[in-house]
């Protein structure tokens, strides 16, 4: 397969999400690095952004709650290159009404390359990370040959 790259900015964009029952760490999670994320975008979808916004004291875009279609708008903010890392504190443990939401927004970080961390302990090391200061050359995968593949009728 062929790579294309994307850079990614020194400043990030990045998507918080958060189930309920991991809403308290993510917003104890980004309180204790509130200084770092001072330094990037913050996207979020619904009672997440809200409650990031209250506690960090600074401006969040607020996405729709993710059952109600803030996961697949992340997904396509992901997918057309408008966010270059994915922190989403999910629960492991608990089914979701929309768990198809969650395959899809997990998938769509993976096909297109970009920094995710799904619990804690990954999104310290993303954060602290020496290349979260700097551009970073993403290789993304070569789409073009499987947009113009033969679909046998």
């Amino acid at each position: 397969m062929k790579f294309e790259t994307r850079e990614l900015p020194a400043r990030k964009r990045i998507a918080m999400v958060a189930h309920d029952h991991k809403k308290d760490d993510i917003i104890e999670w980004a309180y204790f690095n509130r200084d770092m994320l001072a330094k990037h975008e913050l996207f979020a979808t619904g009672t997440t952004g809200r409650l990031l916004e209250e506690k960090l004291d600074r401006p969040v875009r607020k996405l729709m709650s993710g059952p109600l279609g803030g996961d697949q708008q992340i997904g396509a903010m992901i997918s057309n290159g408008e966010i270059d890392m994915l922190i989403f504190f999910w629960d492991p443990m608990e089914a979701q009404p929309h768990d198809t939401d969650i395959k899809a927004l997990l998938r769509l970080a993976a096909v297109w390359n970009i920094p995710m961390a799904t619990d804690r302990s990954t999104a310290d090391f993303l954060l602290t990370s020496p290349l979260m200061q700097h551009k970073y050359e993403c290789k993304v995968p070569d789409y073009s040959t499987y947009l113009k593949r033969s679909i046998p009728h």
